[in-house]
């Protein structure tokens, strides 16, 4: 893409454009150019990639938005998306974040979350996780949700990028045996970040929570709790103030990597690499597991 354009950019998010600004780009993210603008109108948090993947940034904000609606935790505020022929821009206020902070209530504020329910697994509509396609079929069975919307889908994508013949064999055999982890287990729909690694929250600079780059949907609220743990891993008191809430079931342990499973294979999509071989050993722990 060209060299970004503010003030044209500006006066198509605001209808005018800005007089006065200082922009400088944000490091860190693999999908979009990231920009911080301080201006006259204000100061403004600019996600930007090409016009074709317009639909990734209109999705995110929509999850933003409902996630905020939820008042129990805080995003970044939506305030416009945009898009011409050559590029898409979103729009969101600019709130300067820091590492640490209250980690015992960011953990209650994510179990606050999940209280609140729907009558089906899924969402409205398909959004993305990462680059990735995410569907999103309304369910009431939340195996089968999993199994077609979530698990089928990756081993789809993984198998175009060939992967190894006995990744897909247990694969299949997993699939198949799904019902094994559920048998005392009934998970409700929760309203679930749908992306929630250690990169997607962080605190305000008095130390409140924060959470953003979401991937909604309804789902079992174990599977937020499962990605926590997989890259990096959240602070012990994230983990506590979580429990304080609402403790998790005494099968989450073992329903835990069936869920990392997920994510992984995404990485295997979007990355390559080492993930194949991570997912097969994840795959080859689950499928023991019903021997």
């Amino acid at each position: 893409m060209q060299a970004p354009d503010w003030s044209s950019l500006s006066a198509h998010a605001f209808g005018r454009p800005f007089r006065r600004y200082h922009a400088r780009a944000i490091s860190g993210g693999d999908i979009h150019q990231a920009w911080v603008i301080e201006s006259e109108l204000g100061a403004f948090f600019v996600k930007r990639n090409h016009a074709r993947h317009a639909e990734l940034l209109t999705t995110e904000a929509e999850c933003l938005s409902h996630l905020n609606a939820s008042g129990v935790v805080r995003c970044p505020q939506v305030l416009h998306c945009t898009q011409d022929n050559q590029q898409a821009c979103l729009w969101l206020e600019y709130l300067p974040m820091r590492q640490q902070g209250d980690a015992f209530k960011r953990g209650q504020q994510l179990a606050q979350l999940h209280r609140q329910t729907h009558p089906q697994f899924g969402w409205h509509q398909p959004n993305y996780i990462g680059y990735t396609p995410q569907l999103n079929t309304p369910h009431d069975n939340w195996i089968a949700f999993y199994r077609e919307c979530r698990l089928r889908p990756q081993f789809a994508l993984a198998q175009q990028r060939h992967a190894p013949t006995r990744l897909m064999q247990l694969g299949e055999q997993l699939m198949a045996k799904l019902d094994y982890w559920f048998d005392n287990y009934q998970p409700v729909p929760s309203l679930l970040h749908g992306d929630l690694w250690s990169g997607n929250s962080a605190y305000d600079q008095q130390g409140e929570p924060l959470f953003f780059d979401p991937a909604c949907y309804y789902g079992d609220r174990e599977t937020d709790l499962a990605m926590s743990e997989l890259f990096g891993g959240f602070e012990d008191a994230f983990y506590r103030g979580y429990q304080t809430e609402w403790p998790l079931d005494v099968g989450y342990a073992q329903r835990k990597p069936l869920y990392q499973l997920y994510h992984i294979l995404n990485h295997f999509t979007l990355f390559g690499g080492h993930y194949a071989e991570q997912a097969q050993r994840v795959c080859e722990q689950l499928v023991d597991a019903l021997r």
